[in-house]
């Protein structure tokens, strides 16, 4: 995904990491030896470094080293299209380099203009650090601005009454396959590589007899995550906390769905969104081998699940009767009286609800059960038409 090519791995079992070296001299010296043998060029370590650790290892090796943050910022850049995209990457990339500033980097320095770009007796580092930090306020204005603008959107939904699900799950679970299968699109046009959606995806999905959704494919989660890109991409992440429910896809196929789904659940606490109403479903279940332990997945699917496979079809009409029923579940109950001037709701009322309706003399009475937005519409406009009664 990255790009790059893999000529060897190390493993180093210790308590803890090694506060100067993070693999300890000793296995510092033993990547000595590997680079003399293959001749590699670069060095990924799977946690984050320190700036000292990072530079410690570079100064002994002579190679670039990037560490697991720096590698995922990386492929976030590399797959970043949109223009809301690119600046939630660049703000996590300065956000992550700022403590790692440790030599002159004139490129920076540029940013800020000619000359008075230097106060009194500032160094080139001091410039450097005052030009990112410039720039992560100016990116962080951006990002709010972008904030608002999905809020905004988000109202809009609502006022259309149109319930909302958030697609969320492991990268490469397939979320982007799913969302297309559900909305009637070719599954393949997914890309199957880590992070090929940082911008999230809205598309109109119908589930059953007269019911649609808005389904939104969010970007993939990670273990270890960077807290730099769940701060900059907030704005992004925001879709989840937003919608009615989730929609959290597995990869069935992967011997780590379990440890994937451990993951999911800690990244969506952190985002406040770990107790919303979910529904959890298999993708990828054509990649089962028939012929292994009867076609049984690798990890037990969980009770109340969905198998499916986005690139065949298989299972989407369970799936869409499911997310009917998650979405029914919240809906409440109505018993009011609404006068017949209230005919453009009463027709969204027929349209999204599950409702008696019955004509009466001054008035339409509504009995049964309607989505909580249709409800406080229709509570609303029962107590203005009361009040109304009342006065007259």
């Amino acid at each position: 995904t990255a790009g790059a090519e893999v000529v060897g791995a190390e493993w180093q079992n210790r308590r803890h990491p090694d506060p100067n070296w993070y693999v300890g001299k000793g296995k510092a010296e033993d990547l000595v030896h590997a680079k003399a043998e293959t001749g590699f060029t670069m060095l990924i370590t799977d946690d984050e470094l320190s700036p000292n650790q990072q530079k410690a290892l570079e100064s002994v090796l002579g190679v670039k080293i990037l560490d697991r943050s720096g590698l995922i910022l990386d492929i976030f850049a590399q797959h970043a299209r949109t223009h809301e995209g690119r600046l939630q990457v660049e703000l996590a990339q300065m956000q992550y380099q700022l403590p790692r500033l440790t030599r002159l980097w004139t490129h920076l320095s540029r940013t800020g203009g000619g000359i008075g770009t230097r106060g009194p007796g500032e160094t080139q580092l001091e410039t450097d650090r005052r030009v990112i930090r410039t720039r992560i306020a100016k990116l962080k204005e951006r990002v709010e601005a972008i904030r608002r603008q999905r809020e905004t959107a988000s109202r809009s939904r609502d006022r259309r009454l149109v319930p909302t699900v958030a697609i969320v799950g492991y990268t490469n679970a397939g979320k982007s396959s799913m969302l297309n299968a559900l909305a009637g699109m070719d599954a393949a046009r997914a890309e199957d590589r880590l992070f090929a959606t940082l911008d999230p995806t809205s598309r109109a999905v119908k589930l059953g007899e007269g019911q649609s959704a808005i389904v939104t494919d969010t970007v993939g989660f990670i273990h270890k995550l960077p807290h730099q890109l769940v701060d900059a991409f907030r704005a992004t992440l925001e879709e989840v906390n937003r919608a009615d429910v989730l929609l959290e896809v597995v990869d069935v196929s992967d011997a780590h769905a379990r440890e994937h789904r451990q993951t999911v659940q800690q990244v969506l606490d952190d985002l406040g969104a770990g107790g919303k109403p979910r529904l959890v479903v298999y993708n990828k279940a054509d990649l089962l081998d028939p012929a292994a332990a009867g076609g049984e997945a690798p990890a037990p699917i969980v009770e109340g699940a969905v198998l499916v496979s986005a690139a065949t079809g298989f299972g989407l009409d369970e799936l869409r009767t499911g997310l009917s029923a998650l979405l029914a579940d919240l809906w409440e109950d109505v018993d009011v009286a609404i006068p017949y001037s209230e005919g453009e709701l009463l027709s969204r009322v027929r349209e999204r609800g599950t409702v008696d309706i019955s004509y009466r003399g001054r008035d339409v009475r509504i009995k049964g059960r309607v989505t909580p937005a249709l409800a406080g519409e229709l509570r609303a406009a029962a107590e203005q038409w009361r009040n109304a009664a009342r006065a007259s």
